[in-house]
């Protein structure tokens, strides 16, 4: 077995090796020596900070792909939730980099809203202050952690320039008559003096902030008309191009529910006091409405009971007592027993409903009553009623330091600002003083990252054309309901204005589940413990000074439950890659990391060993190749698991989206590459080639660790891969590895959904194959003869995604002989 030498040349003078002149583009700390411990993984940290910041391969396959994390609140200091999230993107994006993508991979911050006013008036300091404060200090910490945004794409929901376009966003609602004002019951918190959504009050009836009471309160209220898109928003659902949705889908078809009926607006007409202009009623019988009778059933609340008098006698709900209402169905303009599309199309025109939706879905009450949120631009003139403000007047900006003796601010406290002149009349009118949700600013946030700079528009079609949809959107769990159905309403509206070139705003979702922690309670009172006030008697735990007994669980990570994690001393104590590593590989914060730091420890020595092989070495005994049967096995072997672990790696990081299964397989490459001989590490390029890609596969995961060890890598004293690596350039300018053309990948013959075969075909073939050639081999396998003998096919599909693990799937599915059907592709 013969390998060529390179990087080794013979000096015409001295006849001696001239080594490795290959310079690397960024030095190593030259610490192999030492035993990796905290101190080197700081200095290896402090090292390479800057460096993983700007290094990037540049993109080779002009295509384009884009990684969204949810973006956070500005609290002012990471959690553990953050940590993984955010490494998971950084990861990712820097996987895709490392395949030669353009990759857009934005951050910005979710910053109005209750959290930061109520600590800000706790600090009786400027909500804006506070929040510039936080984002200052949680972009710093970002940094620490190694996460590569691209800050140039930056943005906060509370600075006028993004605030301009939600104001914008509800003017082009409100022009089509899907922002509407009207009275409704509504949920009303005491405590934090504001409306809260059906979704923010719990079970019990109690504030998901203060924990208040809530109380139901008439106020006139602005709605969003988002039963209107209720029917596209289920059908979205199967759209082919979401990837990897899982029960997500499952999440969104149950907020949505069926639409299989239509609400209608009704006007109230009541002498009593108390009492909406208006109330709602759902039926899957719209062309009956106009016999509807409203019946009352209590005497004691507002609700009642409809009936409507039709073939099926169907029963209606929620409407209102002691009260008539005008059916605007009985007059003439709607003769009786209209069909169903003709009264819906009627409801639409008079804007009282209309629209195919389920009986639970309701509209969106973006309607709140604080000051640190995004003005809506309406004006209310006593001559003109609801004037939208002109866009050449937006952004309408929020006055400065509000504050008030009265308790909480709110705009109706800002009398100066809320005078202003009718935009049709010129008479003095006045500003709308409610402020919107915050999910209406994170309803569109990532679309402005594609053109934060612009001026003149929300964002461009032709960058939105480009750069959207989505390609990956990675966030909690806690969020798949009510952020992802108002992010998917805003998509499809916009779509609907041909702004954006699809229906749906996300092709892929990585959704994480809660950070967990170790909580301890008192039996009985649920008190919550410090773990030093726990002691261990037995199996069981006790309170340290009351001798009662104690209930361990795994929660979500607190501070008021006293089980939560700072990142920060993570950081300080392990270093940021480390913290990443553990995130990432799901071991709990709170357990034993000795798996990683062993990890790290054996890559270290790895390194140290391979340099120091190839240090001491002279020319002639690399030149005498061993040829024993030791070698050609170590050598075969590592063959196969570089291309057995790249393939799976990859389908873990983009397929499976697991990547602690991905780390748990690095490992096991680890594990292969110090199983060899010495003779293979010092004579095999082979061993390069493993090892080169080991690093490189670590990099997105822990770039500053994976940095140094490539750094050492790169200055061994002669390489025998030519040209495999580049080796001029560091780790993160690499390209991602492939599988070998000549590694065989299975490919699975599965009849009537069973695996009937595995055939072990070469890639460079599998990449040649059409779906006919495919299914000559898979039909002239033993399994598939054994299982299609005597029977006609039915039909077949043929899968194959090289990018992901490699495998193919040759589908078949049959019926009896009797039966005749014609076979398809």
């Amino acid at each position: 077995m013969k390998y060529r030498l390179t990087n080794l040349k013979l000096s015409k003078k001295l006849n001696q090796p001239f080594i490795n002149n290959v310079r690397h583009a960024s030095a190593s700390l030259g610490l192999w020596e030492s035993n990796m411990t905290n101190e080197i993984r700081h200095k290896i940290e402090a090292h390479w900070k800057d460096k993983i910041l700007s290094e990037k391969s540049e993109p080779s396959t002009g295509e384009k792909y884009y990684v969204l994390s949810m973006f956070p609140y500005p609290s002012g200091s990471l959690h553990m939730g953050h940590v993984r999230v955010y490494a998971i993107s950084d990861a990712v994006s820097r996987f895709h980099r490392l395949k030669g993508r353009d990759v857009i991979h934005p951050m910005g911050w979710d910053a109005f809203g209750l959290p930061a006013e109520n600590a800000a008036l706790e600090r009786k300091i400027d909500p804006q202050e506070w929040t510039e404060s936080n984002i200052s200090n949680m972009k710093a910490q970002l940094k620490t952690l190694g996460c590569d945004f691209d800050w140039d794409c930056e943005l906060a929901t509370c600075h006028p320039e993004y605030y301009r376009w939600t104001q914008e966003l509800f003017l082009k609602l409100f022009d089509r008559g899907l922002a509407y004002q009207k009275q409704s019951f509504v949920n009303w918190d005491p405590v934090d003096e504001t409306v809260l959504a059906d979704e923010q009050v719990d079970q019990n009836g109690n504030s998901w902030r203060s924990g208040a009471k809530v109380q139901k309160k008439l106020l006139k209220q602005w709605f969003i008309r988002t039963t209107a898109f209720a029917k596209f928003l289920m059908s979205g659902l199967d759209d082919p191009m979401l990837k990897e949705w899982r029960d997500i889908i499952k999440i969104q078809k149950h907020w949505i529910g069926e639409c299989t009926g239509t609400s209608l607006d009704f006007k109230l007409i009541t002498d009593l006091p108390g009492k909406p202009e208006s109330f709602n009623v759902w039926t899957d019988r719209p062309e009956f409405i106009d016999q509807a009778k409203f019946v009352a059933v209590s005497k004691d609340n507002f609700l009642a009971k409809a009936k409507i008098k039709n073939f099926d006698d169907q029963d209606l709900e929620t409407v209102f007592l002691d009260a008539t209402v005008v059916n605007p169905f009985n007059n003439e303009e709607l003769p009786l027993q209209q069909k169903r599309q003709q009264a819906m199309q009627k409801a639409r025109e008079w804007k009282i409903g209309g629209y195919e939706v389920s009986p639970t879905l309701r509209d969106w009450l973006i309607s709140r009553q604080r000051y640190w949120g995004t003005p809506i631009p309406i004006i209310h003139c006593k001559s003109c009623g609801t004037v939208p403000v002109p866009r050449e007047q937006l952004p309408v900006t929020l006055p400065k330091k509000l504050t008030s003796d009265k308790g909480i601010p709110n705009l109706r406290q800002a009398v100066d600002w809320l005078k202003t002149s009718c935009p049709k009349c010129g008479t003095e009118a006045f500003r709308e003083a409610d402020t919107m949700d915050t999910f209406v600013d994170s309803s569109w946030y990532f679309m402005r990252y594609i053109d934060v700079k612009n001026t003149s528009e929300m964002f461009s079609k032709e960058k939105a054309k480009k750069f959207l949809p989505v390609d990956l959107y990675i966030g909690g769990k806690e969020h798949a309901a009510l952020h992802l159905y108002y992010a998917r309403f805003v998509n499809h509206f916009l779509h609907s204005e041909g702004l954006l070139p699809t229906r749906e705003p996300f092709k892929q979702l990585l959704v994480q589940g809660m950070v967990m922690g170790k909580s301890f309670r008192v039996k009985g009172s649920g008190k919550y413990l410090k773990s030093e006030q726990v002691e261990k008697v037995g199996k069981n735990f006790v309170e340290k000074e009351t001798k009662l007994p104690v209930v361990v669980t795994w929660e979500k990570m607190s501070k008021s439950k006293y089980n939560g994690v700072d990142p920060m001393e993570m950081f300080r104590e392990y270093g940021a890659d480390t913290t990443r590593l553990i995130m990432l590989a799901d071991v709990a914060p709170t357990s034993t990391f000795q798996g990683i730091f062993n990890w790290q420890q054996r890559l270290w020595l790895t390194i140290r060993q391979f340099l120091k092989r190839r240090e001491n070495i002279s020319l002639e005994e690399v030149a005498n190749t061993p040829t024993k049967e030791e070698f050609i096995k170590d050598d075969a072997y590592l063959c196969n698991s570089r291309n057995y672990y790249v393939k799976g790696v990859t389908f873990n990081i983009i397929g499976s989206q697991q990547l602690s299964v991905a780390i748990s397989k690095m490992q096991g490459l680890t594990n292969s590459i110090r199983k060899v001989s010495l003779n293979c590490l010092t004579h095999s390029p082979e061993y390069e080639k493993t090892l080169g890609t080991q690093i490189i596969m670590l990099a997105p995961i822990a770039p500053r660790f994976a940095s140094e060890l490539w750094s050492g890598f790169c200055s061994a004293k002669y390489f025998l891969a030519e040209d495999f690596f580049m080796r001029d350039k560091d780790v993160l300018q690499q390209k991602w590895p492939v599988v070998d053309s000549d590694f065989e990948l299975d490919l699975d013959v599965v009849v009537n959904g069973m695996q009937v075969d595995l055939l072990k075909i070469k890639k460079s073939i599998l990449d040649q194959l059409t779906a006919e050639a495919a299914a000559d081999l898979a039909l002239q396998s033993p399994g598939a003869k054994k299982h299609i003998k005597n029977r006609e096919i039915l039909g077949f599909k043929y899968y194959y995604e090289q990018n992901c693990d490699g495998k193919v799937s040759f589908k078949v599915a049959i019926k009896p002989a009797s039966v005749k059907v014609e076979t398809s592709l």
